[in-house]
């Protein structure tokens, strides 16, 4: 079973290095290339003000975020529902960067994020497809010709979602696949017609042996063969 989480959070500022701290975190759970609905999201009180020009990207502010918990409330269910998982991230090196001090900061020895998960980053590999292109979300959504016209500010979740069906283009444009009787009841998917398993009624074929008459012909036939080639022939019964 391939069981791949698409991440995404948003925070307070542009760098822990700083004192920021992660706000919100929307996670999208897909095994084998299918949306599960088993989707991770939560809001977080940061205990710090968020920077006015954050606050422009997400509109989260620190009133909506007051009665919201702590990470420390919520890293045991998140790592429980990350764990095993293959990340998948829009710049992960930003995301992972805050979800690592976020732990630090509950435990100083707790061990990164990428002991527990894999991690592939979205943005490098649209920067190894279309060198010297525009590789942000929104330019993807263009490329691949993906609706994001609901998005008119960002959210980890909504980003989240969005990403899962950038990351299915990008790896082969297939959302899902349909076998047997299945109906294809997703939307926005990518590709078209889905593949569908077909029963042929074939009847068994007859098995007709060969007759005394015939047996003897081929013998006689091998042993001119065999006559013919030295006393050697391979289709002989005793060569």
């Amino acid at each position: 079973m391939s069981r791949q989480i698409i991440l995404d959070t948003e925070t307070t500022g542009l760098d822990p290095k700083d004192g920021h701290r992660i706000i919100e975190i929307g996670c999208v759970e897909m095994v084998n290339r299918r949306l599960t609905g088993r989707n991770f999201h939560e809001y977080l009180q940061p205990d710090r003000e968020i920077d006015a020009g954050a606050i422009e990207v997400h509109g989260i502010t620190n009133a909506f975020l007051a009665d919201k918990p702590r990470f420390d409330e919520i890293m045991g269910d998140l790592l429980d529902y990350l764990r095993g998982a293959e990340l998948i991230i829009h710049n992960a090196p930003f995301d992972i960067g805050f979800l690592n001090h976020e732990l630090r900061l509950v435990n100083a020895k707790h061990q990164p994020l990428t002991d527990l998960c894999a991690v592939t980053d979205t943005l490098r590999m649209a920067r190894q497809l279309f060198p010297g292109q525009r590789a942000s979300l929104d330019a993807l959504c263009k490329r691949y010709e993906i609706n994001n016209a609901h998005r008119t500010l960002h959210g980890a979740l909504l980003d989240a979602e969005i990403l899962a069906d950038v990351y299915l283009a990008m790896t082969g444009g297939q959302v899902n696949l349909l076998l047997g009787g299945e109906e294809d009841n997703t939307s926005g998917s990518v590709g078209g017609a889905g593949i569908r398993r077909v029963t042929a009624d074939v009847s068994r074929l007859r098995v007709i042996s060969a007759s005394g008459d015939e047996l003897a012909a081929h013998a006689e036939r091998l042993s001119a063969i065999t006559k013919a080639a030295g006393g050697k022939c391979l289709f002989a019964p005793d060569a």
